[in-house]
């Protein structure tokens, strides 16, 4: 049978153009082959160094619409007067109007900030009246956005239909590009709209009035050859050239801190793709050399050199603390943001004691995006007595290591590894604990609904790890609110299933016909079918609640080697749905490796639960890690899974299409499940 399943998937992979490979020798496998002309776009020919591509071309970005100015039945009061505005300063009214009850607008900096840079959009005579913003009253364009947006709810399937189509309409005419004869996806192709910055944290330029992207911002970036975009009609560009050496398709500065956003390539692109690959590699590699230099600086916290101790101390955080380096701040950024070679003295208290720990340092200051970063960690006696050295005489405004710079750590660091770099700790410590809280939390007998729980949970953790916050969202409580109602909904009608079925079962027993007997099977399964969709609802509510103040996409899409998901994926079987939406490696998740090497355990390593799932049965369908080529219907990819199974020789390396899990499922009944997986990848 195992035979015959084989069979049928090489003839599979065999019309789509991939032909599965002899078992390797034992060890390494080789690189993946494919037939000529398949357009595998990862094995095309390298080029020369800095150059990314020959041919670019595409429609430049989508700009947001023009301003709709307000009915007439809805008013701007001043002072409890009905004031009609100028139609500049209207729009930016309606900005405010629009976050009323959002917390933002209790903020006395947000506040303060709006009301300077809406006097600005006022004329004159506007200016002359509107003088306090305590008197401004903006209940009625709050209440005309609410309705709109209740409005929209209540559209009809048709009207939905309609809107959908139009989206997808404006994504195949600009969300696509022409890179080097291969159809791309652009990440971002839209201006963002005119509005007020908000920011993270106590960001000191929050309120802010971020101004509208014109064509005449936009810097447009295309090979020469190419049609260039046409901009819209009465504008035109501030530039066009053709630079092959960056990546970017657009460019334009924004107004709030004088930063060049960029319109990019999807992350599931080649170049992206390749670039996040570099990236993961890196980090594997760091395995290799990890244990050598964390034993180099803790000989280093006993050098004679202050510089030294500094640097040494400085990367012991950032080992083991996922601290960023520092020193990151963009020109013009006014926020008073720093990182681990930047702190000062005024942001580490030193307790001898604490929380039933000794040497306890207490880190108290605004990261990236002025997000408060706050922990009190135990440490190791060195490194407390270090901080004691470093913080002698020194007043609170002073550097904490005054003799480091980010770029000197990373100097030191590159000579110990290449292509090391403060962040490749930072990815590697993040990909790190999420293949040991994924091992730790995870077991074979869990539902779906707990392994999910479990994935997210890891997830978390390196959230934390990372500093990764949110805002409670203003709509937590009352989506938390339908949740358990629905939650309460669904245990009545579990209730009243199981009585139906302690009816039919004694229905059955009386009766003992096959009529009867249906009945019970029919009354069983749809008791089954509630309790699992109370599991799954109960799953989301303890999801939500645990994760509303984390950001886990942040991590997920820069800091988790894609590959280790997709390894749990594999180990716990075939048939899972998607494990999060925007995950790596899953049906709708950008996955930005080449290929998944899943190694073989080493003899007294404890393995992964073993794959037991029907080969023929219905599964998810993992996405590519990026679309090697385009057809004219839909991406078409290939994921590369090697095994060591009892029956092979060695190591055995097949390359599958990734739109069909059923094939997947061939695979994983028919080998894995005599295998011993470990979740690195080699």
């Amino acid at each position: 049978m195992r035979v015959v399943r084989l069979l049928r998937l090489r003839a599979a992979l065999t019309l789509l153009g991939e032909v599965p490979r002899r078992p390797a020798s034992r060890g390494v496998p080789g690189s993946r082959r494919t037939q000529k002309g398949s357009g595998t776009r990862w094995e095309e020919e390298k080029r020369e160094d800095r150059v990314k591509w020959r041919q670019l071309e595409h429609k430049g970005p989508y700009f947001a619409p023009p301003y709709e100015p307000l009915p007439n039945g809805v008013c701007f009061f001043y002072d409890g007067k009905p004031m009609r505005l100028s139609v500049k300063a209207e729009e930016v009214a309606t900005f405010y109007g629009r976050m009323l009850d959002h917390e933002y607008t209790t903020k006395e900096v947000f506040r303060k900030n709006f009301f300077n840079d809406w006097r600005k959009e006022m004329t004159a005579e506007e200016r002359e009246v509107i003088k306090s913003l305590d008197k401004c009253d903006f209940t009625e364009i709050h209440r005309y956005f609410v309705d709109k947006a209740a409005a929209r709810r209540v559209l009809t399937r048709e009207e939905k239909q309609k809107l959908k189509e139009e989206a997808e309409k404006l994504q195949q005419e600009f969300g696509y590009c022409i890179l080097d004869g291969h159809r791309e996806k652009i990440g971002n192709f839209k201006t963002e709209p005119p509005g007020l910055f908000r920011g993270r944290g106590d960001h000191p330029k929050m309120g802010m009035l971020k101004r509208r992207v014109m064509p005449e911002d936009v810097v447009i970036n295309c090979s020469r050859d190419s049609k260039i975009p046409k901009p819209p009609a009465g504008h035109q560009w501030k530039e066009v050239r053709s630079d092959n050496t960056v990546m970017w398709l657009a460019a334009w500065t924004e107004s709030i801190q004088n930063s060049i956003k960029y319109v990019m390539l999807n992350p599931c692109s080649k170049l992206k793709g390749e670039k996040a690959w570099q990236k993961f590699e890196t980090a594997r590699r760091l395995r290799g050399f990890v244990d050598e230099i964390r034993s180099q600086y803790r000989a280093d916290w006993k050098s004679q050199e202050m510089k030294t101790r500094q640097r040494a101390v400085a990367l012991y955080f950032i080992d083991k603390l996922a601290l960023r380096a520092g020193n990151e701040k963009e020109d013009g950024e006014a926020a008073d943001t720093v990182g681990c070679c930047s702190l000062r003295v005024e942001h580490v208290q030193l307790h001898p004691e604490a929380d039933g720990c000794q040497h306890v340092v207490e880190f108290d200051f605004p990261g990236k995006d002025s997000i408060r970063y706050y922990n009190r960690v135990p440490v190791e006696k060195p490194v407390y007595k270090n901080l004691q050295l470093f913080m002698k005489n020194k007043d609170p405004q002073d550097d904490l290591f005054d003799r480091l710079t980010t770029t000197s750590l990373n100097k030191h660091l590159h000579e110990l590894m290449d292509g090391l770099t403060a962040k490749v700790f930072r990815t590697y410590n993040a990909s790190v604990t999420l293949q040991e809280q994924l091992r730790a939390l995870t077991r074979a007998e869990d539902s779906i609904a707990a392994k999910i729980l479990s994935y997210n949970r890891a997830n978390r953790a390196v959230a934390i790890l990372c500093n990764h916050q949110r805002a409670t969202s203003s709509t937590f409580e009352k989506s938390m609110q339908n949740l358990q109602t629905k939650i309460q909904v669904k245990k009545e009608q579990v209730a009243e299933a199981r009585a139906e079925l302690r009816k039919a079962r004694a229905e059955h027993k009386a009766q003992g016909d096959g009529k009867s007997g249906s009945v019970l099977e029919k009354k069983r399964r749809l008791l089954e079918k509630l309790q699992e969709q109370l599991a799954w609802l109960s799953v989301q509510a303890t999801d939500k609640e645990e994760n509303k103040q984390v950001a886990l996409s942040t991590s997920k899409l820069n800091y988790l080697d894609p590959r280790i998901s997709i390894a749990w994926y594999v180990c716990l079987g075939s048939q899972f749905p998607p494990v999060a939406s925007g995950g790596p490696g899953f049906s709708r998740g950008l996955c930005s490796v080449p290929a998944l090497l899943l190694s073989p355990v080493s003899s007294g390593v404890s393995a992964g639960p073993p794959c037991d799932r029907d080969p023929d049965a219905a599964s998810c369908v993992i996405s590519s890690p990026c679309p090697e080529r385009w057809d004219g219907q839909g991406e078409v990819g290939v994921l590369t899974v090697a095994w060591d199974s009892a029956s092979s020789a060695g190591p055995v390396e097949l390359s599958l299409p990734t739109g069909s899990g059923r094939w997947l499922g061939a695979l994983l009944s028919g080998h894995l499940g005599h295998s011993r997986l470990s979740l690195t990848p080699r």
